[in-house]
Formats: C-alpha cells, structure tokens, sequence
C-alpha cells in the first residue's frame, strides 16, 4: 500500500511501512524511511507505484485547463476528490486525482485552497482582477527578457537609457529595469560598471568614476549659491610686518604667511601668520553648516571641490596686497639654540607682501644657497633668517625623537593641461622631493604653531581637536597627548582653516583662549566634554577618509594615463614588501604575481602588459631584477 501527502506544500507519494491513528512510517523509492502524520495525508493508493504516480499525474496535471475546472467546479467549497470524479465522469483513480490536485494547487488565482483536499473557487470579480495582474506580470517578464536580451547584445534599449546612470548608485532592485539589467550582468559574467561602460551610458572610464563619486558625496552639485560676505576684522589693528606666502601655484586659499624681525644679534622674533574665517564662519551659523557639510576640500588632479563658498575664500585668503583678518602667533627665540622666549597670539590684519610659489623658487632655494649669506638668494633677507632658525628647532625636535626625520621621499603633483574630466587632456608629473628646503621651512613654522597652540587652549582649559601618535597609532581627540612623530608634547590641526573643518573648530577656540585667557573655557565655542566635540572627531575621520580614498583613485587613474601617455612598455620599480613594489617613474603601486623573495627597495624591471581604468591597476611581469 502506497500514500500521497503533503509535506511543507510538496506533494510526495511514498511506500506504507506500518501505520497508527495518528502517524505512518513510510519509504520513499530511494529508501529513506521518515514519519508522516495522519492529518498530512491525502489518500492511500494500491496503484500505480509512487515514483510512476507522480511522474504520470504531472503529465495528466498538464492537460487540464484551469478556465473549464473553475467552470466546472462547485461555487462553495469543495473537496478535490469530488470534482476529479465529476470531471472525469467516473470514480477517479490514483493518477487522476492527483492530477487534478497538482492542477488545482498550480492554480491559486482560480482556487483558494481552503484545508486538506478541501478548495473554493474564486468568486468572479477577484478572478477577473488576478488573471489581470497576472497578465501584466507576464507581459512585464516578456518586456524584462526583452531588454536583458538586448544588453546581452551590446544595445541600450531607450528604456533603460534614463534610467541606466542611477544603476550604480542607488538603483531600485524591485524594479523591471534593474532586474533586467542585473540577469545581462550575469548572464554575461561581467561587472555593472564594465557593462554600462560597453554600452555607452559613459562616454569614458573617467566620467564614471567621477560620477560614481560625485552622485553619492555631492547629489546636489558642487558649487555653492552665491553668499554674502560681510567685512571682518576691519577694526582690528594693522601689523607692521613684511610676511610672505609659500605654497604651489594652483592655490587659491592662501592659509599661513610668514613674517621675521631680527631684535638683536641674539634673538629672533617669527611671526607665523593664519587666516582667521572663524570670524564669519561660527558655531551654528549657515557658513557653519556649510563647511561642515564637506568637512575638507577634495583634491583631485587639475581640480579641486573647496570646504567653503568662493566668497569667502576671497574674502580671508591671505592674498599679496590685501589687508586680510588675521590670527598671529609671534614667537621670540634665541637665534643659537631655538629655545622658545616668548609667545603672543593676537587678532590683526595684515598685508602680505607677496604670494610665492614652489615651483618658481624650489630650483633657487637650495641649502647651499640659504647658508651662504654672499649667495643670491630672492627674499634672502626674509629667507635665511627664517631657515637658520627653523634648522634650531628642526634640531631640538631630532633630540627629542632620538633620530634625525627622515622625509627625502620624491613626492609628484600632478598637472593637466586641458579639462580635467577629459582622459585625453595631457597629465605631468612633476616631481619634488619633501625635503626640500622650502618644504622644511614652512612645516617647521607650521609644527612650531600647532604645537604652541595646542599647548594654549591646554593650559586654559579649552578643550580643542588634538592630533596625538603614542605606539604608532594616531588618533585625533580631545586630550592634548604628545605626538610622538613630529617629537612635540601636543599638536592640534589649525593652519589650514580655509580647508579642513578641524582646524576651522580649532581656531574659534584659540581666538577665545587669546582674548579671555582664564576664562576662556566659559567663553569658547565648545566648552570642556562637548558631545558635539566629539561627533564633530568621528565624522571628520570619516569623513576625510573618503575624500583621502577618491583621491588616491583620482591619481591612479591620471598615473595609468601617463604611462599610456609616455607609450612606457618597461619600467623600473622598488620592491616595497612580498609581491608589492612601486614604480620608480610615478607614484603608483601594485602587486607583480610570480615575484621573488626581494628585500625591501630591491630594483627590478617590469613589463608593462596593459592597463585597466577601471580597476585602477597595471598588468606586469618580471622582466628582470637587478
């Protein structure tokens, strides 16, 4: 004796062992043997054999029209075993009534299943309103293949066309155009980036990638409204100082000048002077939320996204001939030693006297040049006085450290003559080592200004955005802890407020700490144990991280244009650990599979197989190591 039952909405039809009232031990044809409760039962069968029972009745299931059942069925409920004899005009056997089960299940918009071999059909108007839906479900499916089919093609389908850029951001995947687009991805093998690309939904990797990016962090565009920008700082005292600027030539926010006076042959008087747009840019206030919004400006080759408004870049940009709101920090030094005398910060204007730039000086500023007072040296006046002391404090720093820094890395930067969102425009990497000597003498000022700072707003209580390094680790927080890098007991972020929100937050709370002195913690934008201070922490790291990362992207891709570019089938690299090494010609990394156990900054050769925009990387083998 044989059964047919139900088991988790399957049909199945198994050999009986043994039976009670409540359950039966049954067999199915592979002999398993299982339990089956009796109220899952359907009916017991002599004939046909279970596996020949369900393969027939599906065959049977297959031929009856479920139009002419619902026709023929009862209006009120009904058993299945009724209507299979009704139907078939004769007492149904085992096959028959299962195919007619099968064909009652298979068909829910016709009948409701009500209990065990029970059923009701569905009253006219429901039918009439399924068998709809389930014809535009249909046609959907039919249109939806339709477009899959053609993007397997290579060919965009129009209706996919307004829609096919959203696919990489935030694509709606209930929708037909999507699932079209995602069973062609698979269909295919290939990635959605890589199909949209065939496909010409971007004219170029570039703009994708650019997309990509600028459609998640800016939906809204990058430009700024037009803002107003009122006077600052017009009743603040002028500053007697000739102060000078150095920075590349493609900057527009002008954060730190330098200023020097020589009171005696003996001491040396720095005047390390910072744009203070922490006089418009307040707690709270619209410019506030402006700039913490973006949190930093984004850099890109030939292009960059600024933190705040261009008016008010213009407006405390530290600009050569312009009387510009400045925060000061005056440092009085003995000239032999650098140990600091005397420190004085204070809100003033002053006027630059000229905005220099790296690479019209980096070739005449050399060491040789600044330790030979006979030498010619442009600004030497200004120059060497500042150099000579900043070796002072460079040298305190060394001793504090125990070792000499060492920053003779070659850094590039990169120029695009032409759009900067056109691959074909030219790219140049120009190269300049970190330790160059203007380089070391605007950090020095810049540690040396950070760290006094710091020291301030600690000494007065002001909680402020520390950047600390203990083990290794660097951490930004609250707590003014000593880094141990740079070899200073405390360092904030705060010369650059034109384009980090960090510092920006950091000087609102020095400029309290200048003009309140004791009682400056009551006074400051923040006040000790802020939460906002420390939200403020957690979404800058964030923050800045993504910005950090698309650049990177940025310069990978403008790197592998280069090399294009150049038509560079071999080049040299520097093995950095394992399979991992850098190119000797351009600052871009990769991994060689196959490259032997080298040590570090070992020389070998590659050949350059191809190039993949998209994956940002280059294909090479070893051709040889030296």
């Amino acid at each position: 004796m044989h059964v047919l039952y139900e088991d988790s909405g399957k049909l199945k039809a198994e050999t009986i062992l043994s039976q009670t009232d409540a359950s039966l031990q049954v067999e199915s044809a592979t002999g398993k043997r299982s339990k089956v409760k009796r109220n899952t039962v359907l009916f017991e069968f002599e004939q046909p054999a279970p596996e020949t029972l369900l393969e027939q009745a599906q065959a049977l299931a297959g031929e009856l029209d479920a139009d002419f059942l619902w026709e023929c069925a009862p209006q009120e409920e009904f058993e299945a075993a009724a209507l299979a004899e009704e139907y078939f005009g004769h007492p149904p056997n085992a096959v028959e009534k299962t195919a007619l089960i099968m064909a009652l299940g298979a068909a829910p918009a016709y009948f409701h299943r009500r209990g065990r071999g029970l059923y009701r059909p569905a009253p006219p108007d429901i039918l009439q309103a399924a068998l709809a839906a389930i014809e535009k479900k249909r046609r959907q499916a039919e249109l939806q293949q339709q477009w899959t089919d053609a993007l397997v093609a290579g060919e965009l389908p129009d209706a996919l066309r307004a829609v096919a850029h959203g696919f990489l951001d935030r694509p709606d995947k209930n929708s037909s155009e999507w699932k079209a687009f995602d069973a062609a991805v698979q269909h295919l093998g290939t990635t959605p980036e890589r199909l949209l690309l065939s496909l010409g939904v971007w004219p170029h990797t570039l703009a994708l990638l650019r997309h990509r990016f600028l459609s998640q962090h800016f939906p809204k565009g990058t430009d700024w409204p037009p803002v107003e920008v009122g006077p600052y700082g017009a009743d603040l005292p002028e500053a007697d100082v000739e102060a000078y600027s150095v920075d590349d030539s493609h900057t527009i926010e002008i954060d730190d000048a330098l200023s020097v006076a020589l009171p005696d042959e003996h001491t040396i008087r720095v005047g390390i002077h910072i744009a203070v747009p922490a006089l418009a840019v307040t707690r709270g206030s619209a410019f506030d939320d402006m700039a913490r919004s973006r949190m930093s400006t984004v850099y890109m080759p030939g292009q960059k996204i600024p933190m705040l408004p261009a008016e008010l870049i213009a407006a405390f940009s530290l600009d050569e001939g312009q009387w510009r709101p400045a925060l000061s920090l005056y440092v009085t030094a003995r000239r032999d030693t650098g140990e600091v005398l005397a420190t004085d910060t204070r809100l003033e204007r002053i006027r630059v006297a000229g905005n220099l730039r790296h690479d019209q000086l980096d070739a005449l500023v050399t060491e040789d040049a600044l330790n030979d007072p006979a030498a010619p040296l442009p600004h030497g006046h200004w120059l060497r006085p500042l150099w000579q002391f900043s070796q002072r404090l460079c040298a305190r720093r060394d001793e504090v450290r125990g070792k000499a820094e060492n920053n003779d890395r070659i850094e590039y930067s990169f120029e695009i003559e032409g759009p900067a969102d056109d691959p074909s425009s030219i790219v140049r990497l120009i190269p300049r080592r970190r330790n160059a000597p203007l380089d070391r003498l605007v950090s020095e000022y810049m540690i040396l200004a950070n760290s006094l700072w710091g020291g301030m707003l600690a000494q007065h209580g002001v909680p402020g955005i520390y950047r600390s390094q203990q083990g290794g680790r660097v951490r930004m927080s609250t707590q003014a802890l000593p880094h141990e890098a740079i070899a200073v007991p405390q360092y904030i972020w705060s010369t650059s407020p034109l384009r980090r929100y960090v510092d920006l937050v950091n000087q609102g709370q020095i400029i309290a700490a200048a003009e309140h002195g004791v009682s400056a913690r009551l006074a400051a934008p923040f006040r000790p144990k802020d939460a906002d201070l420390y939200a403020i922490i957690g979404a800058f790291d964030a923050q800045y991280a993504l910005w950090a990362e698309f650049q990177a992207s940025m310069e990978r891709y403008w790197c592998i244009r280069w090399l294009q570019q150049q038509g560079l089938r071999e080049v040299r690299a520097n093995v950095l650990r394992e399979n991992l090494v850098r190119l000797a010609c351009a600052p871009f990394v990769t991994r060689i599979n196959g490259l032997p156990e080298l040590e570090r900054g070992h020389e070998v050769t590659l050949d350059i197989l191809g190039y993949d925009e998209l994956a940002l990387d280059i294909d090479c083998r070893l051709r040889e190591a030296a």
